[in-house]
Formats: C-alpha cells, structure tokens, sequence
C-alpha cells in the first residue's frame, strides 16, 4: 500500500492534498492506533513524509499554504502538524465527526493528537455546481476552477475528493471511495476480498460509498481521456502515474508518505 499525495505549485504556494503519515508519527508512534500498526506494519520512514520530499523539491514547510485531506484519517491527516501554518480546507462534517466521533469504527480512525498542535482549519459546506455528473462541487478559494472540491461522502461523513485542471486534462484524487483499481473496471469491477470486506465495515454510509464508485466508473468509462482518476492507496495507480509522459503542469505527483510494507520508493 501507499498514501497518494498530490502537491500542487500554485500562484498561492503549495496545495498539498492528503499529508500521509507525519515526521512527528514517526518520531512518537503512539501518536498512532496500535491496531493500525500491527495491520499495516508502516516503514515509518522520516524521508517518505510529505514535509521531507518537499525539501528535496527545493521547498520549506512554510511554502505548503493549503492542504487538502481527503479525510481526517490518521493515515491521511498525520502530517498536518509538519505545515502548521497552513490552511486546512475539510468539509464541516468531516471536521465535525473528527473532532466528536460518535461511530465506533471511526474512533480509532480519528486521532486528536494528530492536530493537537491548531490547525488553521477552513470548513466548507457541502454546496456547490455539478461537475461530470457530481453534485456539491466547490473551488479551493482563491484559485479559481483549477483546485475542485468534490463530495464523495461514505466511507467518512465528509470524504472529498480533489480534481485538479492541468494541460493534460483532470487529475482526480479519489481519496478513499475505493482501494483498488479494479474496482473502476467499468465492465466487471472488482476488489481482493479482503480490502472489499475492510471497505464495507469502514464505512459510515456504505450505500452512498458504492453511488459514488458508480459515478466514478462511469466518469472514467464516458471521459477516458479527459479526467484520469486515482485512488489513495493503490500501488498500482501510484506507478502508472509515476511512469506516465502525462503533462500535468505544476502537479507533481508524490510518493507513499504512508509507506506500508511492500510500498514502492518516494518517486517524484
């Protein structure tokens, strides 16, 4: 497995969508769930953190002023406190269900340590236009229609999706809405067993988590070349866009800040 990050160059700095596992989870693993650990057995590599791969892109913490968290996981919200002076934008009942869980599957999600330190949260409410057959979308403030918001609730209360407009059409950071990517095949999708069980008892509304993988296969079936979608934990996502001549202007794709055993490298 890895965590899919995106950071984006932008006329406002860095947008950093998820931030992985943090160099403060690494330093001090009981930041983490001891369940989490012993299934996902995480490298806990300093040089796989976000924070890291963008100094070696020539950039310092402070240079990342947004960061988008598909949701407030620990796997994907654990290195918020490495950019303590970014703006956080979640949607308010994702911020709402982390900071009071109520579900007990999402208890041992959330970890409060994580923002312990005050993040500089931005909720937004779910409104917005349509967008290739989704509804509720929103612009990341201050950058026009490049940075899209976009509601793909189920697996949390307020799971968001990214799309990203670049000269080679759409990137779609799909977050959690699904874990492999057989299961956008639009002829047969499919999932191992196991992430297909772990997907269903993990989600807090699994009838909407399975609308939204619809809408999904058939964004990907009606506009193959126009948005390319991805998944959060997918390796096999992860390399194909690694590899790719794509263009996508300023959106770098980055590596597995999550790096679980059997993960491939940080690649830029």
């Amino acid at each position: 497995m890895v965590c899919h990050c995106l950071v984006l160059e932008t006329r406002q700095g860095l947008v950093l969508v998820d931030t992985g596992l943090g160099m403060h989870d690494i330093q001090d693993p009981s930041r983490l769930e001891r369940r989490f650990i012993k299934r996902s057995a995480p490298w806990l590599d300093p040089h796989e953190t976000a924070v890291a791969q963008a100094e070696r892109l020539g950039f310092k913490h402070e240079d990342v002023r947004h960061i988008i968290p598909t949701h407030l996981d620990l796997d994907h919200a654990g290195g918020l406190s490495d950019f303590p002076t970014a703006e956080v934008h979640v949607f308010r009942d994702e911020h709402e269900a982390a900071m009071h869980p109520v579900r007990r599957g999402k208890k041992f999600g959330y970890r409060p340590r994580q923002w312990a330190h005050g993040p500089r949260w931005k909720p937004h409410a779910l409104d917005g236009e349509r967008w290739f057959g989704f509804e509720a979308v929103r612009p990341l403030p201050g950058l026009g229609d490049d940075v899209l918001l976009v509601p793909l609730v189920g697996h949390s209360e307020g799971h968001c999706g990214v799309a990203v407009k670049t000269n080679g059409g759409w990137l779609r950071h799909a977050g959690e809405a699904y874990f492999n990517h057989r299961g956008l095949d639009p002829v047969v999708p499919r999932s191992p067993l196991g992430l297909a069980l772990f997907q269903r008892l993990r989600s807090v509304d699994n009838a909407a988590r399975l609308a939204n993988q619809a809408r999904l296969r058939e964004l990907v079936r009606n506009h193959p070349r126009e948005v390319h979608v991805f998944s959060a934990h997918c390796v096999t996502e992860f390399q194909r866009h690694a590899a790719s001549s794509l263009p996508v202007a300023s959106a770098l794709i980055q590596g597995a800040a999550e790096s679980c055993r059997g993960a491939i490298p940080a690649t830029r």
